[in-house]
């Protein structure tokens, strides 16, 4: 298995800590981004990621090289401190980087392990949110690992590793997961976007391109009756409400 660890720590502390031990717990290769020494420009609200493409990004250079090593990952772990009750500047900045892919879904094989750390609050209401950016990238499943440092070390350490483990299992089994109902809204809330008398010229060949349009969600991910009545009733409201 090869896996991406996406660290948005300026240091490594007790955010890095908590890594290496979960890492611990897989196996596969390893390579590591640390976001302080890839000195991103801050997104500077362009839109042109959005509007017409992600290589029209000004930061293309430096943002896109990380993507593919994510397209090329099997497991992404994710890592950040709690920072005024929200992600590090650093990640933040990073995922502003990847608005594109909110409107452009495509990591649906994905798995992932997000690691919070804080000396305070908040841990759990910022995995939340990583969680919430990676499932509009369309990753399969988060695993979720927040934890107020200086507390039971020894529990601390047990969740670490259970969770770790889970994580490691389940990209092996390289099962994919069915979505929540909310990520099937957004997936055709966008696709039904690419079908508008004026669509975002980026968004329209990228649905079509990529033959997305004819799915009722990512490739591969099986979907029960239910879940796929809801998809194509979602899709013929939102291409109803846009006509």
């Amino acid at each position: 298995m090869k896996y991406l660890i996406i660290n948005g720590s300026p240091r490594k502390k007790n955010t890095w800590k908590m890594v290496e031990q979960a890492r611990s717990k897989l196996d596969g290769e390893f390579e590591e981004i640390h976001l302080m020494k890839e000195k991103i420009p801050m997104c500077n609200g362009c839109f042109n990621c959005i509007m017409e493409g992600e290589e029209k990004c000004p930061h293309f250079d430096k943002v896109n090289p990380i993507i593919e090593k994510i397209r090329s990952s099997d497991g992404i772990i994710i890592a950040s401190p709690v920072y005024a009750m929200n992600v590090s500047a650093l990640l933040k900045n990073f995922i502003d980087h990847t608005a594109y892919l909110y409107h452009r879904p495509e990591f649906f094989t994905k798995k992932a392990l997000i690691v919070v750390s804080t000396a305070g609050a908040g841990q759990k209401k910022v995995a939340k949110y990583i969680d919430e950016t990676l499932r509009h990238w369309g990753v399969n499943k988060s695993y979720k690992i927040p934890i107020a440092c200086g507390g039971k070390d020894e529990l601390e350490s047990k969740k670490i590793d259970s969770v770790a483990l889970k994580f490691k299992e389940d990209v092996e089994s390289k099962k994919l997961h069915s979505p929540k109902f909310i990520d099937l809204l957004y997936f055709n809330l966008w696709k039904a976007l690419a079908f508008t008398k004026d669509p975002i010229k980026a968004d329209k060949d990228y649905w079509f391109n990529t033959g997305l349009v004819n799915y009722d969600y990512g490739p591969g991910v099986d979907l029960n009756i239910f879940k796929k009545t809801f998809s194509k009733l979602l899709f013929f409201i939102f291409r109803r409400i846009m006509k």
